[in-house]
């Protein structure tokens, strides 16, 4: 079994960490901590894991980045490094990041841009642009996690700091039924898109350099029932668009138990991407994410 560098991974205990959103997702109001993880991985030959941050309390993410790197810097799990919370335009984010600029453990930051307190374009304001721009410089890269919508949002983002790595998180948010063209596109639905324009907007931002894709996060959509047929057309087309080298795996636990267990969700994956050479797929699961966040 080729072995899984996990991108993706969420914990969070309430006791240490306030969370605010998920008092709207009664499912996963519960406590996910290392011990957890391991139990939903057992079997899966999860080798390292990259913490991805879980929109905690603004007051709180300098905690939640100490958390993550005394647990990176512990040999007991198999988290390697973080992605932490930020907000590029925000007046503090420079010394905030600052703090981290040679820090190994932290990768990179993530602000989450499809809340609905969020108005689209937000990434496109001078001051946020700047704020990315900073991350470029100083060695770290920014996850996009926008509607799927506003993906054209995301390429304007990108070409003005062409020196900053991003991670498009989630197939860009996809909704596979729309793109298996099972489920037409829903305009009071600010998650839903067309399929054309969620192809086309996945081909132009794999035309910038600095952008690579992880699979990860369509899972969470699934319907009772789902197979992997109506994830695949999805994951393939990311994966055609971006190439072998510019994808990623995440398994987005436990927040992918909306639609699956993460035993499913890797099995379903891996019986999707069998038909491509052995080398690709370790590159999707395994390589490119030792080579993108440096993990050697």
């Amino acid at each position: 079994m080729l072995p899984i560098v996990d991108t993706h991974q969420h914990l969070w205990d309430r006791d240490q960490f306030n969370l605010p959103w998920i008092d709207d997702v009664p499912p996963l109001q519960n406590d996910y901590r290392m011990s957890d993880y391991l139990e939903a991985t057992r079997d899966l030959n999860v080798v390292k894991t990259v913490y991805m941050e879980v929109d905690v309390d603004p007051a709180q993410r300098p905690d939640e980045a100490d958390f993550v790197i005394a647990t990176s810097q512990a040999d007991d799990n198999p988290m390697a490094g973080a992605v932490i919370s930020g907000t590029p335009a925000a007046a503090d984010f420079d010394p905030y990041i600052r703090r981290y600029a040679d820090n190994k453990y932290i990768k990179g930051v993530r602000q989450v841009l499809h809340v609905p307190s969020t108005p689209q374009g937000t990434c496109l304001q001078e001051t946020y642009v700047a704020g990315v721009r900073l991350l470029g410089e100083l060695g770290k890269s920014f996850d996009l996690c926008l509607r799927p919508a506003e993906l054209n949002d995301a390429t304007q983002l990108v070409t003005q700091c062409p020196d900053t790595l991003f991670i498009l998180d989630h197939c860009g948010n996809a909704d596979p039924y729309i793109v298996a063209g099972t489920t037409d596109h829903d305009p009071q639905n600010p998650f839903s898109h067309t399929r054309q324009q969620w192809l086309d907007s996945i081909n132009t931002l794999a035309q910038q350099d600095n952008v690579i894709c992880k699979i990860s996060g369509i899972i969470a959509r699934a319907t009772p029932n789902w197979t992997p047929a109506d994830l695949a057309p999805t994951i393939n087309h990311c994966l055609d668009s971006f190439g072998p080298d510019r994808v990623v795996f995440g398994g987005d636990w436990p927040v992918c138990t909306l639609g699956a267990t993460y035993t499913q969700w890797a099995t379903a994956l891996r019986q999707i991407i069998s038909p491509r050479s052995e080398a690709d797929q370790r590159k999707l699961l395994h390589d490119n994410a030792v080579h993108f966040y440096n993990l050697d």
